[in-house]
């Protein structure tokens, strides 16, 4: 009898676990599960769009923008107040020089003279945070976020690198490399701000 009780007590309780566990709403896209929110600096943020970045018929990383409420433009998501992240999940392994060096001439093909010089040494640090790394694998997740008051935070695979960027121009530069006149990867960009169906995405919980 006390076994027949035991275990009824241990459905219950299994059952109040199930009951109790939250589920959250995602994104499937090239197989890599996007949280359709995320808490960055006490703020939920929403993600505002999704997509694949691809060269030359190979797939490079699935790239994701999250803010605190959904924006349509590139001049919008950049004016925006609030935190913000653009997270980076690689779908292949990447040579640490190639994704810099990729981050530099989208800064040189979306940025001002005057802005390059005013943004020199964040970008040299940024190269620097690069140099720590050979490679970056497939399924890394780098996220570059934005926290009003601390600046700008590169994390690969949750650990920070290097030192907050401080300047708020820095964040609208990087967000020019997918969101600029001269986007990365223009499809990217629709995507990014929710005009193109996200390339092989699927609603799931």
């Amino acid at each position: 009898m006390e076994n027949y009780f035991f275990k009824q007590w241990i459905a219950v309780v299994g059952s109040l676990l199930i009951i109790s566990t939250p589920t959250y709403a995602t994104t499937d896209v090239a197989g890599i599960m996007l949280e359709d929110s995320v808490k960055l600096a006490h703020a939920e943020l929403k993600l505002n769009g999704a997509g694949i970045r691809t060269k030359a018929f190979f797939k490079i990383y699935v790239a994701a923008l999250y803010q605190s409420e959904k924006k349509t433009t590139a001049s919008e998501v950049i004016a925006a107040p609030g935190p913000k992240r653009l997270s980076l999940t690689m779908l292949r392994e990447v040579n640490s020089d190639t994704l810099s060096q990729a981050l530099l001439d989208g800064l040189n093909n979306n940025c001002t003279t005057e802005e390059k010089v005013q943004l020199f040494n964040q970008m040299l640090a940024v190269g620097q945070i690069f140099g720590t790394y050979r490679t970056i694998k497939a399924n890394d997740v780098m996220t570059l976020d934005w926290v009003p008051g601390v600046g700008t935070i590169i994390q690969l695979n949750g650990k920070r690198l290097g030192e907050p960027l401080p300047d708020s121009g820095f964040y609208a530069a990087l967000l020019k490399i997918w969101l600029g006149e001269k986007p990365a990867d223009k499809t990217l960009k629709q995507q990014l701000l929710g005009h193109a169906e996200q390339s092989g995405a699927a609603k799931g919980t």
